[in-house]
Parts: C-alpha cells; sequence; structure tokens
C-alpha cells in the first residue's frame, strides 16, 4: 500500500492524530448497522400494509395503501440535499446522531396513531429524518477509504441496508403476527436507539471548532452548487440511482403484499421470502464489490471495471419479469430472488461510482444528497405508481412490466453519462488558516482515486 493510500485508511483524528485501522472498520461496520436499522424502520410499513388488521383499521384501499408506503420517500427527497450541505460544513457524528434519535422516536410514535393522517405524518417524519444517512455515510467513506478498498467498505455498508430490510421484513411480521402492528411500529423504534451508545463513545468527533469553521465552509465552497447541477456525471448518477432504487424500493413497499395477494403465501411466509430477496442481494453485492476491487488493484481501469458490473447487475435484475408470467408458485419465488439477487452485482460498484470515485471529496455530502433525491423520487414513485397500476390492472404484472423498462434505462445511462471528464469541477484555492491548495487528485500517490479532493495539512 502506497504511503498515500496508507494516511488514508489509518486516518486522522480532530487534532491531526493518526487513528488505527481497527478503528477505521469499526466505524465502518457502526455505519453498517446504523444503516441496517435504518432501513428496517423503513421497509416495517411493507409488513403493516399486507396485514388486514391494519389496512381495516384505517380503511385503506390499494391506492391508499401506495400513499402511505410512499410518504416516507417524498419527505426524504426534500430532505437529502439540506442534509448533505449540514454534513460537508458540520461534520458527520453530531448531524447523524440527532436525525438517528428523531426517526426512531417517529417510527416508535406511528404505534400509537390513530388517524390516517397521523401516520402520515409520523412517516414524513421517518423519511427527513433519514435523509441524513447516506450523505454522512459516504462522506465518511469518501475522506477514510481509498480507492483499491472502496468496493469492498461500501459492499460491507450496503449490505447494512440489504439486511435491514431481509430482516426488518421477517422481523415486523413475526411482530404482527404475534402482538398486532401498534407494537412492532414501538418495538422496532425504540430498540433502535441502543445504536446510539457505541455511536457516541466509539466515534470520533469531526465537527470543526469555530476557528476552523471558516476553513470548513471554504472546502465545501469550492465546488459550487452550479458546477455540481452541470455535470453530466451527477445528471447521470441521479438517473442511474432512481433506476437502481425503483426496483429495490418496489421489493421493500410491494413484495410481501404481491407474495400474499398474487402467490397465496402467510404474512409470516412472505416475510421470509423477503428476507431470502434480499439475503441474495447482499451477498452477491459483497462479492462483487470484492471482486472489482481485486480487478482494480491488480491494474484494472476504476470506472469501466464498476460500469461492467453494474451493466450486467441491471441487465440480470430483468428476469423479473419471467416470475410475473409464471404459473408455478416455485418458479416465480426463484426469479424473485433471483432477479433482485443480480441487482447485487450493481449495488457496491454502483454506489462506489456515482457517490465515491467520480465525485470531489469536498463536495461529497452535497452530490449524494442531490442524488437520493432521485432515490427518494423513486422510491415514492414506485410505491405509489404501482399501487395504481396494481388497481387498474388487478394484478402485479404491469407494476413489473414497468421495473423492466427503468432497469434498461439506468444501464443505458450508466454507459452514455458516467465519465470522468464530467465530473463536477472544483474552483479556486483554500487560502484559509492552515490549508493549501486543492488539487484535483489524478495520480498514483492517491491511490486510484480518479477526481477525488486532496486537501494538504
Amino acid at each position: 500500500m502506497s504511503g498515500a493510500a496508507e494516511g488514508i485508511v489509518s486516518g486522522m483524528d480532530a487534532d491531526g492524530r493518526r487513528t488505527g485501522s481497527s478503528y477505521i472498520w469499526g466505524v465502518l461496520a457502526l455505519l453498517a448497522v446504523g444503516v441496517m436499522i435504518a432501513y428496517a424502520d423503513r421497509s416495517s410499513i411493507a409488513s403493516a400494509i399486507a396485514d388486514k388488521g391494519f389496512t381495516q383499521h384505517f380503511a385503506l384501499t390499494s391506492v391508499e395503501r401506495g400513499w402511505i408506503g410512499s410518504a416516507f420517500f417524498w419527505s426524504y427527497a426534500a430532505a437529502c440535499i439540506p442534509a448533505g450541505w449540514v454534513v460537508d460544513r458540520y461534520g458527520v457524528k453530531i448531524p447523524y446522531a440527532i436525525c438517528f434519535a428523531l426517526w426512531c422516536l417517529a417510527t416508535a410514535a406511528a404505534g400509537v396513531m390513530t388517524i390516517f393522517i397521523g401516520l402520515v405524518i409520523m412517516r414524513l417524519m421517518v423519511g427527513a429524518t433519514e435523509a441524513a444517512v447516506m450523505p454522512a455515510s459516504y462522506r465518511w467513506i469518501r475522506l477514510h477509504i481509498p480507492e483499491r478498498h472502496v468496493g469492498t467498505a461500501i459492499a460491507i455498508f450496503v449490505m447494512g441496508n440489504q439486511m435491514g430490510t431481509a430482516l426488518g421484513a421477517p422481523l415486523a411480521a413475526w411482530l404482527i403476527v404475534a402482538y398486532d402492528w401498534r407494537a412492532m411500529f414501538v418495538i422496532t423504534g425504540l430498540a433502535g436507539l441502543v445504536w446510539l451508545v457505541p455511536w457516541s463513545l466509539f466515534v470520533k468527533g469531526d465537527m470543526p471548532q469555530k476557528s476552523e469553521m471558516a476553513a470548513a465552509k471554504a472546502r465545501a465552497a469550492s465546488v459550487p452548487f452550479r458546477n455540481i447541477i452541470r455535470s453530466p456525471v451527477v445528471w447521470g448518477g441521479i438517473i442511474v440511482n432512481f433506476c437502481y432504487s425503483y426496483f429495490n424500493f418496489y421489493c421493500m413497499t410491494w413484495m410481501p403484499s404481491y407474495l400474499v395477494e398474487q402467490r397465496g403465501l402467510s404474512l409470516f411466509n412472505s416475510g421470509l421470502y423477503t428476507f431470502f430477496s434480499f439475503a441474495g442481494i447482499a451477498v452477491v453485492n459483497v462479492l462483487a464489490g470484492w471482486a472489482a476491487d481485486r480487478i482494480i488493484a491488480r491494474g484494472g481501469d476504476p470506472v469501466r471495471t464498476r460500469k461492467a458490473f453494474v451493466v450486467c447487475g441491471f441487465i440480470g435484475a430483468t428476469t423479473v419479469l419471467f416470475g410475473a408470467y409464471s404459473t408455478s408458485l416455485d418458479a416465480a419465488l426463484f426469479w424473485n430472488i433471483f432477479s433482485l439477487s443480480c441487482l447485487g452485482l450493481a449495488t457496491a460498484n454502483n454506489m462506489a461510482l456515482i457517490k465515491v470515485t467520480l465525485i470531489p471529496a469536498p463536495a461529497i455530502g452535497l452530490v449524494v444528497g442531490v442524488q437520493h433525491v432521485a432515490a427518494g423520487l423513486s422510491g415514492g414513485t414506485a410505491a405509489s405508481l404501482s399501487g395504481w397500476l396494481l388497481h387498474v390492472g388487478g394484478n402485479y404484472e404491469l407494476p413489473l412490466q414497468v421495473i423492466v423498462v427503468v432497469l434498461v434505462i439506468g444501464a443505458a445511462a450508466n454507459v452514455i453519462l458516467l465519465q470522468p471528464k464530467w465530473s463536477p469541477k472544483v474552483e479556486g484555492v483554500v487560502s484559509v488558516d492552515k490549508f493549501e491548495p486543492i488539487t484535483v487528485a489524478h495520480n498514483s500517490e492517491n491511490d486510484g482515486q480518479l477526481s477525488g479532493c486532496q486537501i494538504r495539512h
């Protein structure tokens, strides 16, 4: 490992002291558990809308079920850019902790709601506060992990959100069967607060001191928003993120209902097969991220390597349509699991490409926030549009046909728009206090990071 890369892996604390690699990977594990809890809380609604007691309590139609499922995503989309702006300027630890506590409490509060609008408000609150997860996490990864380890690191992190959905669905279903939907929301919401203990004790503070605030703001401003919004890479990331997330969030919101209503499984068994599907994508995600890292470490081009994995993953995921036309339950379940597992080829490599490899370090939070507006919109669209298509068509064939079209568009955007020459441009120099000029890192000393920004102390 080169000296520059070793410095990134080992890291520096707020006082400039070197930290060990065990600390780096320990924080990464905490980030993975944090996003796992986030996805478990956001996906618990899927088991609820598949429960007859829940739908009868609120007298929900299929369209209204879609709106409840989508409420989270609309507020999530609205809050992503502000969340990215905050973490770029005020660090990761404290903003993340505050938002984490708020979404756990809002999840628990959903269990005591007695009217439809109250439930929608709680889901909107969960969405707005979970918007900090991705900008904070990817900013931390971007500043601590070199390119040749990025695929594996992001695969570990992303496995958290996949396992959150995989475990959240059967857990929520079990709690509903054992108790009811009210207890499910309260228990899952309050249990998540335990994560705040190791986060508070283990993670070093990174909020700039007053004397450092001007420099922190100058670094963040070195990539103006106009450069971000004009970048074809950012727009490519938005499109690819939308298309990837559309299928992912469809499965998160509607898969249990599909398995219960169209395939005749019990609520509990639908939770188990949802677990198998998301466990499949989690395993393939880690293997694909590791494989891409190995290719890159042996001299492979980072952008071309990761793009190849993304395209294969998107095309493989279109096999979900085979399940829609299968008359056999076993075949339908196989294609359900296989298609989502194929998407794992794209997961870590897509995230590495559009959130780390092609993005300047000072703007990572804001760029991820911009991209996750698309993720939020895709989740809202997938949940509500699928509900409307289910209402119109009377089955799940139309929703699955739309997924195939979306995946093809995503593969094309990946090939055409994600090119290093179109990354957001860094402007000017930082001449505040001890910071020297920002330069575009494009050399062997930076371990293959194509357009990250290096700030020398």
